[in-house]
């Protein structure tokens, strides 16, 4: 009787341990076989800015390599929140990914009192995408050749002059310009870069902050004239561009570029998030790629899914900093 209550209890671990492991297997399979159907890629943003443009790259790239439909929906509004939101509440299978932006994950959790996503809880992290230099630019037949005589405009009509941007990030970048050199002008806030674009180009705004990746054809055909970039990096494309910081003679500005990413839902799996990730890593080394990406003004940067979760941690730390001291001036 005892040899048979033993031989009982341990079918019944080994059936137990079955039944637990059987999930397990399931997760592991779909992994293996994934993708072997669409795949959609929310963009927050109007089509035409720089993470649209490179989420149509990497989406083409996974057409030709996976033999799977990718669907780039653009969902833009609210700062990226509209879009986000769509991500955070999809089955967390891989078939549904967002291409976040800096605003998404570290400033609107900064600035704002409620999202309808938490950025830590509801994604899991896949890769970096870009590292975007922003531009300072104003139309090629304005009077503005340089940040120098912008200042000299901003101070001899005050209060006049209206400056475009997109992203929460440019309207930062303009707020922390104004301060740190003394001017006031009417910060019109846009839905992506193009509106950005239009606003420029029909005069609506005199000046404006937009992505290279949007901004670069424009500059080339001069429509668009450039004063300055938003960081230190270099710029293949404008190599004798200034920085902002150095031109302004405001050295605090510091590096205030952009920066996309691409995320899952929360509870996709890791075997998942890794191929993506690898995926993207693997693209980006491609000769053919690269100039495409080179071409389209975007500076393309992976990661693995536990590095972009330490830059993101930085990068909140850094903004956090920014807007605490300055506060007073960002939120009156």
């Amino acid at each position: 009787m005892i040899a048979r209550a033993h031989r009982t209890a341990a079918a019944a671990l080994i059936a137990l341990a079955i039944g637990a492991s059987a999930p397990v297997r399931a997760q592991d399979v779909e992994a293996v076989n994934y993708p072997n159907r669409p795949i959609h890629i929310i963009v927050p943003f109007p089509p035409g800015g720089p993470t649209d443009i490179l989420t149509r790259i990497i989406g083409k790239e996974m057409m030709a390599s996976w033999g799977q439909t990718v669907v780039v929906e653009n969902r833009p509004g609210a700062d990226t929140t509209i879009g986000a939101e769509v991500v955070a509440k999809a089955d967390p299978d891989g078939y549904t990914l967002l291409a976040a932006m800096d605003s998404t994950m570290v400033l609107n959790p900064l600035l704002k009192k409620e999202l309808p996503y938490d950025p830590v809880r509801d994604f899991e992290p896949i890769s970096l995408g870009a590292k975007n230099i922003s531009v300072l630019e104003a139309r090629a037949d304005s009077a503005f050749h340089t940040v120098q005589d912008l200042l000299d405009a901003l101070r001899a009509r005050p209060g006049k002059l209206n400056f475009g941007t997109g992203t929460t990030n440019g309207r930062l970048a303009a707020l922390l310009f104004a301060k740190l050199t003394g001017t006031t002008f009417a910060i019109i806030p846009y839905k992506g870069s193009a509106e950005t674009v239009e606003g420029l180009l029909t005069g609506s705004v005199d000046f404006g902050v937009d992505g290279m990746a949007s901004s670069y054809p424009l500059i080339k055909d001069g429509k668009f004239r450039a004063l300055a970039k938003l960081s230190d990096r270099p710029l293949d494309q404008l190599p004798d561009l200034p920085p902002l910081a150095e031109a302004a003679g405001a050295p605090e500005l510091g590096d205030i570029s952009t920066w996309i990413a691409f995320y899952a839902p929360a509870g996709t799996s890791s075997e998942i998030t890794g191929k993506l990730s690898h995926f993207i890593a693997t693209i980006y080394a491609d000769p053919v790629v690269a100039k495409r990406l080179q071409d389209a003004g975007i500076i393309a940067v992976s990661s693995t899914p536990g590095e972009l979760k330490a830059f993101v941690h930085s990068e909140t730390e850094r903004w956090g900093n920014v807007i605490h001291d300055n506060a007073n001036y960002i939120f009156k």
